[in-house]
């Protein structure tokens, strides 16, 4: 009897937790019996029983229980092509911030309230709505300040059609416009070629200059030295004379003794070596002065 008894309270136990149900902050929960989705009655319509946070009760066994995430969830998929109205390919990125609206319709649109399926048929949605805008617009039109404009036409179009599957769409935003990276390489390319068209002829223009101003350079330089070397001669021609004049004017003021003091000049030249040898006539001019014992008045 008390193994009996011990037994009958395990399982009684286990039928009243099993006959709970916990809901927690930011979820929902309904609970479909015999495959039908329980419902009140309000004012004569059939409305979604949606459980809030908290315990509930709930027939054990019976009752499957499904718990949703109330709260705002994001969809951020991978970038997608968009063709504009000039027949453009543009690589979108976007986001979009969702929750659920009517938990009843999300629940069979989604084979049951599975995330990644709701997930997959609102980012189908809400391409079909970005693509239609992108082809609307010109890629100036996109780029140049109204994004916000083609963000609210997308956001009012994804809130309506996201409303088969029950779900609200709070926000819709592109984060990112590039183009297609074949076209960007391409684009890229003759950039690049532009630009070295460019300095190319920077280059050819700086080279053309330099010689320019190297050959400007040069001539002036053949042209001072020139005159340097004019000046310079007339300076010396000037001087030479100047020097003739001096030596003439002293030659007539005292010619012997000027002819005297070219001779000591003569002798010390001469005889600066101590190995220099001379071989000259004994009545030789040279020795004029060093025969004369008498000085001449």
């Amino acid at each position: 009897m008390g193994r009996l008894s011990v037994i009958l309270i395990a399982v009684l136990l286990g039928i009243g937790l099993s006959s709970l149900m916990v809901v927690n902050e930011g979820e929902r929960a309904i609970v479909a019996r015999f495959g039908e989705i329980l419902k009140d009655n309000v004012d004569g319509k059939q409305v979604t029983r949606v459980y809030g946070p908290g315990l509930h009760v709930k027939v054990p066994v019976i009752d499957k229980v499904k718990l949703l995430d109330a709260r705002i969830q994001t969809l951020d998929g991978a970038a997608d092509r968009f063709v504009t109205s000039e027949k453009k390919d543009l690589m979108v990125d976007s986001y979009v911030k969702w929750r659920i609206l009517d938990f009843e319709k999300y629940y069979l649109s989604t084979n049951g309230g599975i995330k990644s399926n709701a997930e997959s048929l609102l980012q189908r949605k809400i391409n079909n709505d970005l693509r239609t805008e992108f082809g609307r617009r010109t890629i100036k039109e996109i780029v140049s300040g109204k994004r916000d404009e083609l963000q609210n036409d997308a956001l009012e179009n994804a809130s309506e059609s996201a409303k088969d599957l029950g779900i609200e769409v709070v926000d819709v935003r592109v984060k990112q416009i590039n183009l297609p990276a074949n076209v960007s390489n391409s684009i890229y390319q003759r950039m690049r070629a532009e630009r070295q068209a460019v300095a190319k002829e920077h280059r050819a223009q700086g080279k053309e200059q330099s010689e320019i101003i190297r050959a400007t350079i040069d001539a002036n330089v053949t042209v001072k030295i020139a005159e340097a070397e004019r000046k310079a001669l007339t300076i010396r021609g000037e001087g030479d004379a100047l020097a003739a004049k001096i030596y003439s004017d002293a030659y007539s003021k005292d010619a012997e003794f000027f002819s005297f003091v070219r001779s000591l000049d003569a002798y010390r030249a001469s005889f600066s070596g101590k190995s220099d040898i001379m071989v000259l006539e004994p009545d030789s001019e040279f020795f004029k002065y060093m025969k004369s014992t008498s000085p001449k008045k």
